[in-house]
C-alpha cells in the first residue's frame, strides 16, 4: 500500500486499495484505461472479483505496466470449491495472496445447519489452498449470516467453527452494520481473524435486516452515511487487517470515490477531521 506523504497523527496514513466492482461498468468497457484512471487517484491495490473477459496473465501484464499489483482475488462460491486448483492459478498469476468468496448458496433464513456446512467447505476449501498453493482463504460476510444463536450469531459460529490456520474473513464493514452489528466490535471480538476490509458507508435513514441486499444507491460517500469510521478504523488498527479496499457500488464513484479517499486523509487519531 502506499504511504501518504505526511502521516503525523493519521488515522489512516495509507492509501486504500480498490475493489474492482466499484468500476465493473468502466472495466467492461476499458480494463486498460479504467486502471489508469485509478492509478491516478494513487491507488495502486486492486481486489479482483472479475476478469472482465480478459485472462489472468493479460491483467497481470496491465498491473505491473503500471507499478500496481492485486492483493486478493474474489471468486464464487463453487468455483472455489469444484475448480479449487484453476482458481489458485489464476490468483497466483495475478500475484494475489487472498482468494475471497463474498456469498454462499443457501436458503433464506440462513440457518445453523446451512452455516455448519459452510464452516467445513471453508475449512477443507482453506487447507488446499494454504497447503497446496500457499494462499489465504478468505470469507467476506455480507450480512444474512447475523442470524442470532446461541449468545451471539450464526456469523460468530462460523468464525469459532473455521480454522484460523487456514480460514480467514475480509469485513465489509456495510454488511455487518447492515443487518445491525457494531464493525468495531467485531474487529475487537476476533482481531486475529480480520485480514482484508471493505470500506463503504450507507446513506442515512435506510435502515438494515438479514436480506444481504439493498438498493445500490445506499452505498454514499465514506464519512456521509451512518457508519463510525473512526472507531472503526481504531479497532482496525489493532487488528490483523493488512488490506483495506474502498467498495463503492453506487452509480456515483466517479464523485463519490475522491470523497472518501479525501474524508480517509483527514481523519486524525485523536478523532477529529483536518480542517
Amino acid at each position: 500500500m502506499t504511504t501518504a506523504q505526511s502521516t503525523d497523527g493519521q488515522l489512516f496514513p495509507q492509501t486504500p486499495g480498490m475493489v474492482s466492482f466499484t468500476y465493473r461498468r468502466e472495466f467492461e468497457q476499458d480494463l486498460a484505461g479504467t486502471l489508469d484512471h485509478i492509478r491516478s487517484l494513487g491507488v495502486t491495490d486492486i481486489e479482483f472479483s472479475n476478469l472482465f473477459g480478459h485472462t489472468a496473465a493479460e491483467i497481470r501484464a496491465l498491473l505491473d505496466e503500471r507499478g500496481m499489483h492485486c492483493s486478493s482475488y474474489g471468486v464464487g462460491y463453487a468455483d472455489v470449491q469444484d475448480s479449487t486448483d484453476e482458481v489458485a492459478a489464476a490468483a497466483k498469476t495475478l500475484g494475489a495472496d487472498f482468494v475471497r468468496v463474498a456469498w454462499v448458496t443457501h436458503e433464506a433464513p440462513f440457518t445453523e445447519p446451512q452455516a455448519e456446512v459452510v464452516a467445513e467447505a471453508f475449512n477443507r476449501v482453506g487447507t488446499r489452498l494454504r497447503t497446496d498453493h500457499d494462499l489465504i482463504f478468505c470469507y467476506h460476510n455480507h450480512g444474512y449470516e447475523f442470524v442470532p444463536h446461541n449468545d451471539g450469531t450464526l456469523f460468530d459460529l462460523i468464525v469459532q467453527s473455521t480454522d484460523p490456520a487456514v480460514v480467514s474473513f475480509e469485513l465489509d464493514i456495510l454488511w455487518a452494520f447492515f443487518p445491525g452489528h457494531d464493525p468495531a466490535q467485531l474487529l475487537r471480538r476476533y482481531p486475529d481473524r480480520f485480514r482484508l476490509m471493505h470500506l463503504k458507508d450507507l446513506r442515512r435513514g435506510v435502515e438494515g435486516d438479514l436480506s444481504g441486499s439493498t438498493a445500490k444507491e445506499n452505498d454514499v460517500a465514506l464519512g456521509d452515511g451512518q457508519l463510525d469510521l473512526p472507531d472503526i478504523l481504531r479497532a482496525a488498527r489493532a487488528s490483523s487487517i493488512e488490506h483495506y479496499y474502498i467498495e463503492d457500488e453506487s452509480p456515483s464513484t466517479a464523485e463519490q470515490v475522491p470523497r472518501s479517499l479525501a474524508y480517509l486523509a483527514s481523519l486524525r487519531r485523536d478523532g477529529r477531521e483536518a480542517s
